[in-house]
């Protein structure tokens, strides 16, 4: 079962991890600084959201655990963990085009809205992780 304990950590690889959907209430970590930005984190079984500078990032319904989560202008990647089937939302760049792999497969390439929000459901058993990547066409 993975869920990060510190809520948010910082990687040695240069990537965070966030997320605790074991966590029965809401709980929340602000003001994580890491390579000049700061981070914010909230999240329990029911939702896992990170902001970065005040700014989306990533949501997940129910909550998840985010591992390796690292964002550049043309890609995000990270693990994701859950008790069962997730949708997960990541804050990007305004109507344009992304390819999403899952596992290494591609699952189609998908539009963002007005707002930059792109979102992908998952099918996961208890406590299953699965690589995503999203890459901007």
């Amino acid at each position: 079962m993975a869920e990060v304990k510190e809520l948010l950590r910082a990687e040695e690889n240069g990537t965070i991890s966030f997320g605790d959907y074991t966590l029965v209430s809401k709980t929340k970590l602000d003001n994580f600084e890491f390579e000049g930005d700061l981070y914010k984190v909230k999240t329990f079984v029911e939702i896992t959201k990170l902001e970065k500078n005040g700014m989306f990032v990533y949501e997940s319904v129910p909550g998840s655990a985010v591992e390796h989560f690292r964002q550049t202008d043309t890609e995000v990647s990270f693990t994701v963990t859950a008790p069962e089937d997730v949708q997960f939302t990541l804050g990007l760049e305004p109507e344009s085009s992304y390819e999403v792999f899952i596992n290494g497969s591609s699952a189609g390439k998908m539009t963002t809205n007005l707002t930059g929000k792109l979102s992908v459901g998952i099918e996961l058993g208890a406590n299953e992780s699965a690589g995503v990547k999203v890459v901007k066409c």
